[in-house]
């Protein structure tokens, strides 16, 4: 197939043409960033839909929408809780909430060596500052506050603590050098094409429970086209290849 009939085909797939092409509002959790900046390349080529992205907190962007103050129209998050809690409460469209990913936690640091490969560096007081994003809003800070809970580290490293807003803001506290490790996403340290910075280890998810990321179709988002068919793209081929590339499972 040529690319030209290539590009017919998945526009034909998706339902629409140049001249139907819309913008959606699009909440994505922060450690998702980077992969639905490609995937959005993609899907715009594919569609000619538009994606007008604002990357956060999870937690903070279930506070917005059931506040009413956000005009988001589909939220990908980094949890599967929120999503639903969204359906149950009137602010989603019940049936929508899919799994497209599955998040990898990792400890890393913009030191080669300075992680080991069993996390060890975390009983070594190697190190003063710790970053992690705010366990009370994103998932991916809860999951590194269980593996210190697991290992036994709560009050010894406690003090050591910076929180970020989000999972954006510790991974932005390490590569500043603000703190020499921290809890982030595996999809912010290992992009594909680029070479690991630092050192990090891969956190066995025995220490901390699965976290299967969704995304949900919202109520403001129920009657533009755009909307539904970039949570029909997050399920397509190469759209999980993107994911994959990431380091995600789904």
């Amino acid at each position: 197939m040529t690319l030209n009939k290539l590009a017919m085909a998945l526009v034909l797939c998706f339902g629409v043409a140049a001249s139907q092409a819309a913008q959606v509002q699009v909440a994505v959790a922060a450690n998702f960033a980077g992969p639905l900046a490609k995937i959005g390349e993609a899907f715009t080529a594919a569609t000619g839909h538009k994606l007008l992205v604002s990357p956060g907190p999870t937690g903070k962007f279930y506070t917005q929408i059931t506040q009413g103050g956000a005009p988001f129209e589909v939220l990908i998050a980094a949890d599967d809780e929120t999503p639903k809690r969204l359906v149950a409460e009137g602010y989603a469209v019940a049936g929508t909430p899919f799994t497209y990913a599955i998040g990898q936690l990792v400890l890393w640091s913009t030191q080669p060596g300075l992680v080991d490969d069993q996390g060890a560096v975390l009983a070594s007081g190697q190190f003063t500052r710790l970053a992690i994003a705010n366990p009370k809003i994103a998932p991916y800070g809860a999951a590194g506050m269980e593996v210190l809970k697991a290992r036994g580290l709560t009050e010894k490293v406690a003090p050591k603590i910076v929180t970020g807003d989000s999972i954006a803001q510790a991974y932005q506290f390490v590569s500043s050098g603000n703190a020499e490790i921290g809890f982030v996403a595996l999809s912010q340290v290992a992009v594909p094409g680029k070479p690991l910075v630092g050192s990090m280890w891969k956190v066995p998810q025995s220490l901390y429970g699965q976290i299967r990321q969704d995304a949900v179709l919202l109520k403001a988002g129920q009657d533009n086209p755009a909307a539904k068919a970039l949570l029909d793209y997050l399920k397509s081929p190469p759209a999980k290849a993107v994911i994959e590339a990431y380091g995600y499972q789904h």
